[in-house]
């Protein structure tokens, strides 16, 4: 099978990979188009902007954390049912270990470079050069000038290239289609009451463009075949948590949630029971419960005024029923959180310990962490540290490294509890999510 596939990169982060893969993505969907669109690398944030856009879920590929046998089944599903494939990059299109133009070579997707020339002309021309031929093998689709001063910036620009068909097009600078930042990445979508109306506006901009305004029969010039995968999206694992019951906290402050990660988790048989801490929602009943990341640091008051939230919890945790507090979700189970302002806000007070905003990342990148079951793979990223009495259970380890140390993540542990700054990717290993809601090594409930 065959389909349109396309990775937006750039040189750098920043440049607007998100505004142009999103508004390419609204622009076709608008016309009755089926989109897909995936997220290079472990971001959580990007793909609900993208999700938005295209009106589908977006999952994550990444060459370690996913695997490659997972991209390769996740692009064949898409391609058997869209008629565009797009790919947000991440960092710079060379940046990482495996970078996304790993990506590209790996699955043939043709790379359309994404460069704000607000402070450039005929360099324009050397970075597309560069970016095409800095690798042998990488497929390539053109360059797309951003935040363009006008017309006569934009003729500069496209006169600077060797090949004038890898000429793009240009956005003009618009402050209205940029998307709305803070500390973690980009604002939630759902928090953004105009978000539509923003990717409308870039898509509207786009529209004007050479890429914007190609035929689908143009864009079969970036066709890649895409062999039927030996598996679904969801591998078939064992009903390691058939009949289980989940509660899943899910809101604003608790929203770095992969979407793979809940069929995962649903494939292995859990019932799934989503509740809002903000909405001081009790926890529904449930055998195990997971708390994902977030920022509890941009909802500190209305944590700590979750009363009715922190009792159910409280009374989960007596019974001895199995708890994941994952980064955000930890530290709001922790007794203080101290924020950027250096103001201290009680939370709920069920674990020992002060969580306490940093001005710049604490840490980031790959990690693994090996349970019982297996190794999970995934990340962390995080601007907050943790001082804590609890029992240091295992850390994660680096990717080339099979061997936890002090430069990996604590898993703490107090009672049924274990918490962690490490984000998991649950389907690298299932048997070991499992795990951490409560099945036995082995996978024996």
């Amino acid at each position: 099978m065959r389909c349109p596939a396309i990775l937006v990169a750039a040189p750098a982060s920043g440049q607007g990979k998100t505004t142009v893969t999103a508004a390419l993505a609204r622009l076709h969907a608008r016309q009755g188009r089926t989109v897909r669109v995936f997220k290079c690398g472990p971001d959580f944030l990007d793909p609900y902007w993208l999700g938005l856009a295209s009106a589908a879920p977006v999952y994550q590929l990444d060459l370690w954390m996913t695997g490659e046998a997972d991209c390769r089944a996740r692009l064949s599903a898409a391609a058997q049912e869209a008629d565009l494939i797009l790919v947000e990059g991440v960092m710079g299109l060379f940046d990482g270990t495996p970078s996304a133009a790993d990506l590209a070579r790996q699955f043939g997707l043709h790379v359309l470079a994404v460069v704000d020339a607000s402070a450039m002309a005929g360099t324009f021309g050397a970075l597309a050069y560069g970016l095409q031929h800095y690798q042998a093998g990488l497929p390539w689709a053109g360059m797309l000038a951003n935040r363009v001063a006008g017309p006569g910036h934009a003729a500069m620009l496209q006169q600077s290239l060797n090949n004038p068909q890898d000429w793009l097009g240009a956005l003009l600078h618009n402050p209205a289609l940029a998307l709305p930042e803070r500390h973690l990445g980009l604002t939630l979508a759902s928090e953004v009451p105009d978000a539509l109306g923003r990717l409308d506006a870039a898509a509207d901009a786009l529209a004007d463009t050479p890429l914007g305004c190609m035929a689908p029969d143009a864009l079969q010039r970036w066709s890649t075949p895409f062999a039927p995968a030996d598996q679904a999206p969801v591998q078939a694992v064992p009903k390691l948590l058939h009949g289980r019951r989940i509660a899943v906290a899910r809101d604003a402050a608790f929203c770095f949630i992969y979407a793979a990660n809940l069929d995962c988790l649903r494939a292995m048989g859990a019932e799934l029971r989503f509740f809002s801490p903000l909405a001081n929602e009790a926890l529904p009943d449930c055998d195990a419960l997971w708390l994902p990341g977030g920022y509890p640091e941009l909802h500190a008051y209305s944590i700590a005024a979750s009363l009715r939230t922190r009792a159910t919890l409280a009374q989960h945790m007596a019974a001895g029923r199995p708890v994941w507090a994952e980064c955000g979700g930890m530290m709001a189970l922790l007794e203080t959180l101290v924020t950027a302002d250096a103001q201290d806000h009680a939370q709920w007070g069920l674990l020992p310990g002060v969580a306490r905003m940093q001005p710049g990342l604490a840490a980031l990148g790959p990690q693994q962490l090996t349970l019982k079951s297996g190794t999970l793979r995934g990340h962390t990223f995080h601007f907050s540290t943790t001082r804590t009495t609890m029992h240091t259970l295992t850390r994660t380890a680096a990717p080339d490294s099979a061997v936890a140390s002090d430069a990996g993540e604590a898993v703490w542990q107090q009672g049924s509890v274990r918490a962690s700054y490490f984000h998991a990717w649950f389907p690298s290993a299932p048997a070991a999510a499992a795990e951490l809601f409560g099945a036995a090594a082995g996978g024996v409930l």
